[in-house]
């Protein structure tokens, strides 16, 4: 259980945790303050989840033992170094910035017990798969806050070693954006043949979770999966085939690279980012 939180960054990653945090019992409303500089979100967060806000980051910071760094992170020189002073030399300081290693965030806030995770939005439905690590000044039963506040929000998985998080960012953080398209590619396709469109896209969503579903209950490979829906000279090869033929592999992977690359590029000083 976690005994004050402190969220510096209400935007949708920043919420999605809070919620996360008090619908499992990880840390109750009361004790949660979110910083955010935007007056309406500071609103919406009060009446949504019954948490403190302010204005102050500094303010909102002192006392916690878990604080969650939730700010973009083109923000990072600027939102952090007000910290160091509020920050209580025992608390755990816990990023969700993408693409911003333990060595800055620990500078910037003369600080060195610190976690480093990837959620991404699936958090907002309890659904997130959050891979993380810490440093080695982390307890144990900081580390265990950690892990508790990340399964609140779906799976979690922790790395000995960060340079595997900007590999997962492309794959758990941007993922989604991923799957949407493809989502939507289906969707189109299905139309295109004759479908409503409103029909299309609930056979869509559901045959797309069911597929998941099963791909995470069998636990065979995929390969073996798609060979139990795939008739020899049947509709299912000949649509696979046209994938194929399309680069749709070749697509995703590139994807997948791309993002990884864009993650390396985050982790530059501002004045090197483009």
């Amino acid at each position: 259980m976690i005994r004050k939180l402190a969220v510096v960054g209400g935007g949708a990653m920043g919420e999605a945790l809070l919620a996360a945090a008090i619908a499992q019992d990880v840390c109750a409303a009361e004790a949660i303050a979110v910083g955010e500089p935007v007056p309406d979100r500071r609103a919406h967060l009060a009446e949504t989840h019954g948490v403190a806000v302010d204005a102050d980051n500094a303010a909102v910071v002192s006392g916690a033992d878990v604080v969650i760094l939730a700010v973009k992170p083109q923000h990072v020189q600027t939102a952090l170094p007000p910290l160091q002073d509020s920050l209580a030399a025992d608390a755990l300081a816990l990023s969700i910035m993408a693409g911003v290693p333990l060595r800055t965030i620990g500078a910037l806030l003369r600080h060195e017990r610190v976690v480093r995770a990837m959620p991404s939005i699936l958090a907002t439905i309890g659904e997130a798969a959050t891979v993380w690590t810490a440093t080695g000044e982390t307890t144990s039963g900081q580390r265990g806050q950690a892990r508790a506040l990340f399964a609140a929000a779906g799976m979690e998985l922790f790395v000995p070693d960060e340079h595997y998080l900007d590999m997962a960012t492309a794959v758990n953080g941007s993922g989604p954006g991923f799957v949407f398209l493809l989502l939507e590619a289906l969707i189109d396709g299905a139309v295109r043949v004759g479908l409503p469109r409103e029909t299309a896209a609930a056979l869509v969503v559901q045959t797309a979770k069911g597929s998941a579903l099963m791909a995470q209950r069998e636990g065979k490979h995929l390969a073996e999966l798609r060979n139990m829906v795939t008739s020899p000279g049947g509709t299912t090869a000949e649509g696979l085939q046209a994938l194929e033929d399309g680069g749709a592999r070749a697509a995703m992977q590139a994807a997948v690279m791309a993002a990884y690359r864009r993650s390396q590029e985050l982790a530059e000083p501002d004045e090197e980012r483009h």
